[in-house]
């Protein structure tokens, strides 16, 4: 099954291309920021930064955003949405998990159901990813889940405040039944739609449910939902954790030889990363900020991963790489690493991936066998 939507019209695809200008021109808007003395290195007086980036390379002129917009060919992502593999989400088997599991909704978004607990990452349910309704980026693969098909949300991870993966309306939706774990100065969006339930981290601090525990890590990123607060909210990756399993999900990012290893070098070994492998493209404009599959691959490896699905594809035309570009290129990339056939892969749209338990090897398949349950160690 391929997941598709009607082709857009002339002026749907105008309002398209305006909407990501809008989007996009909070990249050509920055002040100088200052580090305050006493205060964590990524802080500055007016918001946060990445440490292993130049301010420069973090600053885009309006020209440049241009340039890329419209400086060379982009596909037309629509046409191609029929590429893009698709099943029915099992709604049996996330309303009632038969072991440690993870379900691709789209984009960002994944359902994480391990031992009785159920977390979302970056919910975006919307059509369109934008400041405003009429405009902007809007979804080519017909959506597999409604927000109100999910079954109870315990915990929600957000890695940034980027339409594309905070989307208020579907964080109205999903509301208060949930714990929402967001980096700094980003709980006022969610409060602005009646969400209180909201506990804002800085890098590497922790907040514990149960007995998980849900860390914010560094990534190599930005922020900002309009024209003057770029670099204003924090952005991060997660980790949760608990005895016996842990998981990663690196949100959105660009690739730097420190982030990476340091998560890795902290926490260990991963049963699943879930790493970005779309918005690459032109590389000369969105190197910084997003990563490529290989890069994806070279993250699996520093991170320690022992199981990873592909994320941040597939779903919004929000760069100039083809969309059934970056899944060939991931496979690629992990046979050139060395990689088993399905230690990094991309699911289908509505697809549900087994996780194996530490005991258990993965299979040619992904699948595993049935086995006897051991004590998590």
């Amino acid at each position: 099954m391929s997941s598709s939507r009607p082709i857009l019209t002339t002026h749907s695809r105008f309002g398209a291309v305006v909407g990501g200008l809008l989007l996009l021109s909070a990249v050509a808007c920055t002040g100088k920021r200052v580090v305050t003395g006493g205060t964590p290195a990524h802080h500055t007086d007016e918001g946060f930064r990445n440490l292993h980036l130049p301010m420069e390379e973090q600053k885009k002129s309006l020209w440049s955003v241009m340039k890329m917009r419209f400086g060379g060919d982009w596909p037309d992502h629509e046409k191609k949405a029929s590429s893009i593999p698709a099943v029915p989400v099992d709604l049996n088997r996330i309303h009632d998990p038969p072991g440690p599991q993870a379900t691709w909704l789209g984009h960002s978004t994944f359902l994480i159901q391990v031992d009785g607990l159920t977390i979302l990452t970056d919910p975006v349910f919307s059509d369109r990813v934008s400041p405003v309704s009429w405009a902007g980026p809007l979804r080519y693969t017909t959506p597999v889940l409604q927000a109100d098909e999910l079954p109870p949300i315990d915990v929600v991870v957000v890695s940034h405040n980027h339409y594309d993966h905070l989307d208020l309306p579907s964080i109205e939706a999903i509301g208060n039944q949930a714990l929402w774990l967001v980096p700094l100065r980003n709980r006022q969006l969610l409060e602005s739609v009646g969400v209180t339930n909201v506990v804002e981290l800085d890098w590497w601090e922790s907040h514990t449910v149960e007995d998980w525990t849900f860390t914010a890590t560094p990534v190599q990123h930005w922020s900002a939902r309009g024209l003057y607060d770029r670099l204003d909210a924090l952005w991060s990756g997660w980790v949760g954790e608990r005895k016996g399993f842990r998981f990663y999900f690196a949100g959105d990012t660009g690739y730097n030889t420190h982030d990476f290893k340091a998560t890795g070098a902290k926490f260990g070994a991963f049963d699943l990363a879930l790493i970005p492998i779309g918005a690459y493209e032109p590389a000369w404009f969105m190197k910084t900020m997003h990563i490529n599959p290989e890069e994806a691959v070279r993250i699996h490896q520093e991170v320690g991963s022992r199981l990873s699905l592909a994320i941040h594809w597939g779903t919004f035309p929000l760069t100039a790489e083809s969309p059934d570009e970056p899944p060939l290129r991931l496979k690629k990339a992990a046979q050139d690493a060395g990689l088993t056939e399905d230690a990094f892969r991309a699911i289908p749209l509505g697809d549900t991936a087994r996780i194996p338990r530490r005991s258990e090897p993965i299979g040619a398949t992904g699948s595993v066998e049935p086995t006897t349950e051991q004590s998590d160690e």
